[in-house]
């Protein structure tokens, strides 16, 4: 799931995965998105968002699923990003000329207790800096010898992509990564990434969002 929505100086991102498949895991996903997308337009920062989200998914979870959640605003006349995570994937920066994990804080994914309490990460992007977000999907992907295509290699396939390349030419080649590495192994799980470049307070982010399956 993806959801832009921009508000004056701010632009929110939002990139999750849902426990489970089928119709159940659908509507919790949906769900879950207009949550997320009523409370970030309420205000607040990305931990606090994320809390309330998680005590109202909490309230109403029979089903027991869960979702993960990074959750970044973007100051745009700053360059100021604060970000959250309710057990996503950590994301990948490029703040030097090079990608790089950032360990950010975490709690636990949404749904999977009331009293989860989240944190916020704050960096400064500069004009020409980006972030890389992504589901379990890429780091999980497996070739036939069951061997996982991990945080590492997509590093490494970040790292190996052109500097001025575009948004959508580096999740082209992330995925383009991926599947050199899994040739014909059957996949279980859909990867869904999102890209951001920080163009500076003159211009509005650039964003591109790569999405397969579920």
């Amino acid at each position: 799931m993806y959801k832009p929505t921009t508000e004056e100086d701010h632009l929110a991102l939002v990139i999750a995965d849902v426990s489970g498949k089928g119709i159940p895991a659908s509507l919790f996903m949906m769900s879950s998105k207009i949550l997320i997308n009523d409370h970030a337009l309420m205000g607040g920062t990305p931990a606090e968002i994320l809390g309330r989200v998680n005590k109202q998914v909490n309230a109403n979870n029979d089903a027991n699923m869960f979702v993960t959640v990074w959750l970044g605003i973007l100051e745009i006349s700053s360059g100021k990003l604060t970000t959250a995570s309710a057990g996503h994937e950590y994301p990948i920066i490029n703040i030097n000329g090079r990608y790089e994990l950032l360990k950010d804080k975490h709690g636990l994914a949404i749904g999977a207790m009331p009293t989860a309490k989240y944190k916020n990460t704050e960096i400064t992007l500069k004009k020409g800096d980006s972030i890389f977000v992504y589901t379990d999907g890429v780091a999980e992907a497996t070739d036939a010898n069951n061997e996982l295509f991990g945080t590492d290699r997509t590093v490494e396939a970040l790292n190996a992509i052109p500097g001025d390349a575009s948004q959508k030419d580096v999740l082209a080649g992330v995925r383009a990564a991926v599947d050199t590495f899994v040739k014909e192994a059957p996949q279980f799980d859909g990867l869904t990434m999102l890209g951001l470049k920080y163009n500076g307070p003159a211009d509005n982010a650039g964003t591109e969002e790569h999405h397969d399956g579920a």
